[in-house]
This record gives structure tokens, sequence and C-alpha cells, in this order.
């Protein structure tokens, strides 16, 4: 089984990750819905049901996002002096947006990079071991 799946390079496991591809085929999705994990790759049968992302993914969205949504409000703020209310109107949408757009691929990243670093096929022993 392992000549039928090699290892692949960090930087392959990095691109199928951004794409939603499985790590391990490169060909099955790992997305059975928005967000929403498969149970197994449909094309290799690797069980998904072991990642466990939790809230990794949306720490570099809060950061990258906000980051941007702050600096670009800063900016206009400084330059034409908007009201409070058309600041919320402009950067609320576009922050959602934003983090609706971003969540996927950072969650397939954080999948990716878990079956390369971590034993995700194996169920959880007790004691978490």
């Amino acid at each position: 089984m392992a000549d039928e799946h090699p290892e692949r390079p960090t930087r392959e496991l990095i691109r199928l990750g951004l794409r939603g591809q499985c790590p391990r085929c490169a060909y099955g999705r790992i997305f059975a819905a928005y967000l929403t994990l498969a149970d197994a790759c449909p094309n290799c049968g690797l069980k998904l049901t072991g990642s466990d992302v939790g809230d990794g993914p949306v720490v570099p969205a809060m950061l990258l996002i906000g980051g941007l949504i702050v600096g670009m409000a800063a900016v206009m703020e400084l330059t034409w002096q908007l009201p409070l209310w058309l600041h919320a109107m402009l950067w609320l949408p576009l922050a959602i947006f934003l983090v609706a757009l971003i969540l996927p691929p950072i969650k397939g990243l954080t999948v990716a990079l878990q079956h390369r670093y971590r034993s995700t096929e194996e169920d959880t022993r007790p004691g978490g071991q």
C-alpha cells in the first residue's frame, strides 16, 4: 500500500490542502460540504474523521483579514473622515465575505498537514495517546 500512495513532500501537501484535495491520493475531495469534512476520501478511502482542526484555521483568517480591514478603514478614515455607519456598511460585509472565502483553503491546509505530521487514521486511544 505504501507504493500506491507515496509520501508527498510538504510543498505538495500545502498545494493539495489549499485546493481541498485528499493529501494521500491527490484526487478525492476532503470536504463533504462547506467546512464539513467528509468521513473518508471518496477515491482512496483515507479516513478523515480523526482530523481535528479545531479553531486552527480561524486564527490566521482573523489576523489576515482583521489587519487588512483595519488598515483600509484607517486609511479611509484619515483621508475622508467617513461617518461610522458608512464604515460599518463597507467593512462588515467585506470582512464576512473574505472570511467565508479564506476559511476552506486554510482548513484544508490544516487537514493536509495533520495527515503528514500526525497520524489521523488511527482512532484515539484512551488517554489521548
